[in-house]
């Protein structure tokens, strides 16, 4: 005999398994458990996070990160400068999900494109003029000079690079979702990759002969 659509039997089983069911939709992160982690970086990295350092031992200046100082910028022939305030330097911001960066540009100084696998970014010019420029999935370039004031966001992953095309020095405060958003330099990865990477994977891929691709990797260091 079959149960009747309307018998409370039915209906709880019904119920039974919608709650049994995963709602994607209604996942979030779990709520933090603890105040704060501030990291011990000399124990091992667990999943996504370091292990905290007991909270006995954290003191008030933990919590605070300096970031009023200008960057060298004449190291490179990119005549700009990125100071990380992520977890490797910030300790206190472990397991919170956010992290800064400061960026000091000379004239025409350049940061490379580049990908933040892990974060999307939004950056704040505090001087000079800026210009900020990304590519999407699709191919499709979004860019604009912005001043003083002025904001811009970064989705998670995709390439993009500022450069200060003013007459003055440039500084970006840039922020992740993230306490590690990593990074990975368009440049580098290919041509400064250590072992190398194949030539015939570049000379095919950017349709150039060794001779070009020898010269690229020989500016970094491969």
């Amino acid at each position: 005999m079959m149960k009747s659509s309307n018998s409370p039997l039915y209906l709880l089983s019904c119920l039974l398994m919608l709650l049994l069911l995963p709602v994607p939709s209604l996942s979030v992160d779990p709520d933090s458990l603890q105040d704060f982690c501030v990291a011990d970086l000399n124990a091992s990295i667990s999943i996504n996070e370091f292990p905290c350092i007991p909270a006995s031992k954290v003191n008030a200046s933990d919590f605070f990160f300096d970031l009023s100082k200008e960057g060298v910028t004449n190291t490179s022939n990119l005549n700009s400068s990125v100071t990380p305030a992520n977890v490797l330097a910030f300790l206190a911001i472990n397991t919170l999900g956010i992290s800064m960066n400061r960026v000091d540009f000379d004239l025409g100084g350049l940061n490379p494109p580049h990908s933040h696998p892990r974060a999307t970014e939004m950056g704040l010019v505090a001087e000079g003029s800026i210009l900020v420029g990304f590519v999407t999935t699709s191919n499709v370039y979004y860019s604009k000079v912005l001043t003083l004031g002025e904001v811009f966001v970064i989705p998670r992953g995709l390439v993009h690079f500022q450069k200060n095309v003013g007459n003055k020095k440039g500084i970006v405060f840039t922020s992740f979702n993230s306490h590690m958003p990593g990074v990975v330099i368009a440049s580098t990865t290919l041509f400064g990759s250590q072992p190398p990477m194949p030539n015939e994977v570049l000379t095919q891929a950017f349709q150039v002969d060794d001779a070009v691709v020898n010269s690229i990797k020989s500016k970094f260091g491969s």
